[in-house]
């Protein structure tokens, strides 16, 4: 991807000359680690759980070693899970980094945001899309009118079936939305309490390798600009660029290898209980990943989508107004 121009770049510096957080916080001030080691940066970032590249690099060192070299360290703080609770979580100075959509961001950035993202994966072609239970009599999004589809508010479920609605010029009303965590929505769907589930790889994976649900339209049929980024916490990327340079550079080598051999990626800690992925779910995730998106810098390409989405949000009420999503990135290639 190209760098930002000029114009963006600065307007993420002024983004984040005027963006104030709390002081006084142990991960944005040199001091003594674990080890006792004077000057080293700690990093909080969610834990990643049993798959991915922060898992891998979490298990075999090699993370810790690509932020020793530019004088930092993780703390894992938490778990990995929906955006818009790690973004309050960088506002309040608990967080420095999370990774989340961009759909998800809009709404976060609607607010009073504390962060800046500075990395973008394309959208996932396959692994994101709109599930329905096998057997079921919808057969196109068209299908979905008078049903009830379970969403995620102002995030990536709402993204997707409103913009499968709008593709299909079907009103948005014309369909009942059903607000739920992702977490507590596989009950409900399962149970036939919902039709269908507007719903991402992390959830969808499971569902479709039991062999009980399939898409009735996936992330390039809707023709999703549903990027995954990641955000850092503005005060962070200010005071110790260096450390998000490095963080940025070991996510886009390591996705780029994980795209390659997704199998490594997965089960690293444990190929048993609840986060372990195995059988057929696990054949999913290994065709899911081969075809997603490596971690890269934000182009000027990807901030034209961004606004299209921003655009589209406000003009299905998501957010009260557009969101100036160009305000909030970062051009990673030039930090020092």
């Amino acid at each position: 991807m190209r760098p930002l121009t000029p114009f963006a770049a600065l307007a993420a510096l002024a983004a984040l000359a005027t963006v104030t957080a709390c002081g006084g916080s142990p991960a944005a001030s040199a001091g003594g680690g674990p080890e006792g080691a004077k000057g080293t940066v700690t990093v909080r970032i969610p834990d990643p759980g049993n798959s991915g590249v922060l898992a891998l690099g979490k298990k075999d060192g090699s993370l810790d070693r690509a932020l020793a070299a530019v004088g930092a360290k993780v703390a894992w703080t938490g778990s990995a899970g929906p955006f818009a609770p790690a973004a309050q979580a960088m506002n309040a100075d608990q967080l420095d980094i999370a990774t989340g959509s961009i759909t998800s961001g809009i709404t976060s950035l609607s607010q009073s945001p504390g962060f800046a993202f500075f990395t973008a994966t394309d959208p996932d072609p396959v692994g994101e899309g709109i599930l329905v239970r096998e057997g079921s009599d919808i057969a196109s999004v068209k299908d979905l009118v008078g049903r009830k589809v379970a969403v995620n508010k102002g995030g990536t479920g709402e993204y997707l079936l409103l913009k499968a609605l709008a593709g299909a010029g079907i009103s948005a009303n014309k369909v009942e939305r059903v607000y739920l965590r992702p977490d507590q929505t596989a009950a409900v769907f399962n149970a036939g309490q919902v039709d269908a589930w507007a719903v991402w790889s992390t959830y969808a994976v499971a569902e479709i390798g039991s062999g009980k649900a399939r898409f009735v339209a996936d992330g390039t049929a809707i023709g999703s600009d549903n990027y995954s980024l990641n955000a850092v916490r503005s005060k962070f990327a200010e005071e110790h660029p260096e450390v998000v340079k490095a963080l940025y550079a070991y996510l886009h080598e390591n996705s780029a290898k994980e795209k390659k051999d997704p199998a490594a990626y997965l089960n690293v800690f444990t190929d048993a209980g609840p986060t372990a992925v195995n059988g057929k779910a696990k054949e999913v995730q290994i065709s899911f990943t081969a075809e997603a998106g490596t971690v890269d810098p934000i182009g000027p390409e990807d901030v034209k989508r961004f606004e299209t989405v921003a655009r589209f949000y406000a003009d299905q009420k998501v957010t009260p107004n557009k969101v100036d999503i160009a305000a909030h990135l970062l051009d990673v290639e030039k930090l020092s």
